[in-house]
């Protein structure tokens, strides 16, 4: 049994069927104790969403690192392939899908460059402009990769079941929008 966060440590709750204690919990116990009067659930939920960002973050690096790719890199190279044929964009509309700012965009796509997974070139139908597109080998790396990060996904998500999961991701978005999350303009 432990203090619910929501009621300051008043009284004693049970714990969810089938859950153990996560790191939380201790923390929030030890507020409840030296803290009585403050109601820490608003810690609950940040602490519980970074630790599970930072986990989740962690398996897909772990991942992408055995493909051979870092996240940045698998995240510029996604970005190319889902923008459809010719799996090209101006380094402004890349930088905006992306959310970055164009310097450390320019960086990442130097690096992959040398790594020949893009190619920067002048835009055929306008020369003032340059385009980003995926080589043959990044298409080729990013396609297949693609495939394992979709299943090592719903491997990090398995805990929950799909209607948990489908829950969930709505109760994300309603918080990012409420956070000024907004889809980025091209």
């Amino acid at each position: 049994m432990l203090n619910s966060p929501r009621s300051g440590g008043a009284e004693e709750v049970n714990e969810p069927q089938g859950q153990g204690e996560d790191a939380l919990d201790r923390i929030l116990q030890q507020w409840a104790e030296t803290r009585p009067d403050l109601d820490v659930w608003s810690m609950a939920m940040m602490g519980r969403l970074f630790r599970a960002t930072r986990l989740v973050e962690q398996g897909v690096v772990a991942y992408l690192a055995a493909e051979g790719m870092e996240r940045w890199e698998f995240d510029v190279l996604a970005t190319l392939r889902r923008s459809g044929p010719p799996y090209a964009l101006s380094p402004k509309a890349l930088a905006a899908t992306m959310m970055i700012k164009p310097p450390a965009l320019t960086h990442r796509v130097d690096r992959l460059v040398s790594r020949g997974l893009v190619d920067r070139e002048l835009d055929a139908t306008n020369r003032r402009r340059m385009v980003i597109s995926l080589t043959q080998e990044g298409f080729d790396l990013v396609d297949n990769a693609v495939e394992g990060h979709v299943l090592n996904g719903e491997r990090l998500f398995s805990a929950l079941d799909r209607a948990e999961q489908e829950q969930l991701s709505d109760l994300m978005r309603k918080l990012l929008l409420s956070l000024g999350d907004t889809p980025p303009v091209p």
